[in-house]
């Protein structure tokens, strides 16, 4: 959805410009959301690579439109439920960075600290499997299910549930508090799960041999991206494997720093787990209003004739061509 901060910013090939009245658009935004538009819109996608859909199939998209005061009550609650979404996630990210620079200080400010291997502090694991061999139904118990994409841009570590879920396969789950790390050209990005989980090929599991390492280990591993991804094989080095990372050299001061900070920085994760929590709160609201509007279109529902051809702004009436 393009907003007042993208004003000027050329369309590429592929996308479709809607343009209509600021209501409309207050709206558009938010009914192109729900599960019922979402659906009609996968009905007529083309290609699988990069899906597509056609502007005739836009135009001839039928929506429900409510009152002006009842798109207004729906756009604030929407608003709202965006932007203190948003500062939850600004929050635990400056949490966590404060976090990493506590780290950094010990690490550099210490005595000449020792170095470990990364096999000799923590079990490692490789995933197996990729998304397309996953069951469409699993019976049986189920666990969160890890593709490498999964780990790419978090804004933290911590992730309330992943996107993917498939058998709980014996030996193959990894409980609450696993480190998950995948790798591309960037660098490393890791997770910690928040339920069991699986990863599945190109992810590793990585847990501390003692838990009061935890975070130690975390933020090492966060400070050594770019030397774990040297590590990594494969285009664009995302394929990265337990094996590979064994011999990654760690800093590793005495138990008593280590100890130490694990007090200092608990409190600092345990903020970013209460917003990552509250972001999902949030998202299940989002998530109900859009299906509480998708049960009410019958009601909302304006005559049908002329689809999605919205009126455009003045000057711009024959602008509604593709970029």
């Amino acid at each position: 959805m393009v907003t007042s901060e993208h004003a000027g910013w050329p369309a590429a090939r592929s996308i479709g410009i809607i343009r209509a009245e600021p209501r409309l658009v207050q709206w558009l935004h938010i009914w192109l959301q729900t599960p019922t538009a979402k659906a009609r819109i996968d009905e007529d996608v083309t290609a699988h690579v990069e899906p597509t859909v056609s502007l005739d199939t836009l135009r001839r998209m039928v929506f429900p439109l409510p009152p002006p005061d009842v798109i207004t009550h729906y756009h604030q609650a929407f608003t709202l439920i965006e932007e203190t979404a948003a500062v939850y996630q600004l929050t635990a990210r400056k949490t966590l960075e404060l976090a990493d620079a506590l780290h950094n200080v010990v690490a550099a400010s210490g005595p000449p600290w020792g170095s470990r291997p990364l096999a000799k502090v923590a079990r490692l694991k490789s995933g197996t499997g990729s998304e397309s061999s996953l069951p469409p139904a699993p019976a049986g118990p189920i666990a969160d299910v890890i593709a490498p994409r999964d780990l790419y841009d978090l804004p933290v570590p911590h992730v309330h549930r992943f996107r993917l879920t498939g058998p709980a396969r014996d030996g193959a789950v990894h409980p609450p508090g696993t480190f998950v790390l995948s790798t591309r050209s960037d660098g490393a990005h890791i997770a910690v799960s928040s339920r069991a989980a699986t990863p599945l090929r190109s992810v590793v599991a990585v847990r501390p041999l003692d838990d009061e390492d935890a975070w130690w280990l975390l933020h090492e591993l966060r400070s050594r991206s770019k030397a774990i991804a040297e590590l990594a094989q494969g285009q664009n080095r995302r394929e990265i494997s337990a094996l590979r990372l064994k011999s990654l050299a760690l800093t590793w001061p005495d138990h008593f720093t280590r100890a130490d900070f694990h007090r200092v920085v608990e409190p600092l994760h345990a903020t970013a787990r209460l917003l990552v929590s509250k972001i999902a709160t949030l998202h299940a609201l989002r998530d109900a209003l859009l299906r509480d509007i998708t049960a009410k279109a019958g009601v909302l529902r304006e005559p049908e004739e002329q689809g999605l051809s919205l009126p455009a702004p003045p000057g711009m009436e024959s602008l509604d061509e593709s970029g």
